[in-house]
């Protein structure tokens, strides 16, 4: 794609929306200019469509212009019947026309999708992992003509988490916010995330690591009440205690704190507060504490249970393993 070579299919799926989006503004981009957009662009809902409105718009072919490009959103809710009908024309594409879908889950032992492969391209783009994204702020701040201080990245993905959209979003308005400078710090990113969810995101980490109940109570629900997402907290506090966790072990180790931020990848600046309350656990109580983590992201995505009471468990079982522990 980046090479200018347009496949006439492309299917675009996985859990990363942001990832799915930018590929797709990418493809258009290569494919059809904004200017010719209006005589050479059809964009149909999955479940609002028949198979054979998106095959007569596909073979139609473009005005004015090399290629013509038929966006389908929301592909995996496309009904059988419209996706039968789809099948004939994959397995037979016309070679003016970029065909894109974008969806989440696929059924690649379906006929559709096989032909797909063979005719086209079959790409997912999958939630990335946590060492993945200082990469890609770094990515987005490049776009920009920036760069990103350690600590000022590491505070960033602190207080946003994994979530991409957000995460762009907020580079966004940080390379806006510091005008012709060139290095973003963190009193940037400071500035431009309010006080308030500054403030309460740290508040709710250290209160955790220090084994304060109350404290991080009224710091979840402060958060909470502010609107973020659950999912978002229960992301940023994993991160959390994966880093304490493995601080204590090198503690333990009597590896020197230098060392332990190079190893690490914290930044020197967060250090301190990191050691101070990787003290207060002792190494097994960890292994409980992901466990519940992970109990409480499952429930969080199947169960009917109030997240507010879900978050307000946790929050409870993780200091109340410091109690039986001390």
């Amino acid at each position: 794609m980046d090479k200018g070579e347009i496949a006439p299919l492309y299917y675009f799926h996985g859990d990363e929306p942001y990832l799915i989006e930018r590929a797709v503004k990418r493809l258009m981009g290569l494919t059809v200019p904004p200017d010719s957009r209006d005589f050479n662009l059809d964009i149909f809902y999955g479940k609002e469509c028949k198979g054979e409105e998106i095959a007569t718009a596909a073979q139609t072919l473009p005005m004015f212009a090399e290629r013509r490009v038929v966006l389908v959103r929301r592909s995996s809710e496309i009904p059988a019947p419209a996706l039968e009908k789809l099948t004939e024309y994959v397995a037979d594409p016309s070679p003016s026309t970029c065909l894109i879908f974008e969806g989440e889950k696929i059924d690649q032992r379906k006929k559709f999708f096989l032909e797909i492969k063979k005719k086209g391209v079959l790409v997912e783009f999958k939630r990335l992992y946590e060492n993945q994204l200082a990469p890609f702020i770094r990515e987005e701040a490049a776009a920009y003509g920036k760069k990103v201080e350690p600590a000022a990245l590491e505070m960033l993905i602190y207080l946003v988490g994994n979530n991409l959209q957000e995460l762009a979003a907020e580079m966004e308005k940080v390379a806006t916010f510091i005008g012709s400078r060139d290095v973003i710090r963190m009193a940037d990113i400071r500035e431009i995330v309010s006080d308030t969810k500054v403030d309460t995101v740290f508040e709710l980490a250290d209160a955790l690591g220090r084994k304060e109940t109350g404290k991080a109570l009224r710091s979840l629900n402060t958060i909470l009440r502010d609107g973020e997402a659950p999912l978002m907290i229960l992301s940023m506090l994993t991160r959390h205690f994966r880093q304490l966790w493995r601080v204590k072990e090198l503690c333990e180790k009597r590896v020197p704190i230098q060392d332990i931020s190079k190893a690490t990848g914290i930044n020197p600046f967060f250090m301190k507060g990191i050691v101070e309350q990787a003290r207060n656990y002792r190494l097994p109580e960890f292994k409980g504490i992901f466990e519940r983590l992970f109990e409480t992201d499952l429930a969080l995505k199947t169960s009917g249970g109030k997240p507010a009471s879900l978050m307000e468990c946790l929050v409870m079982d993780i200091c109340g393993k410091g109690r039986a522990a001390g």
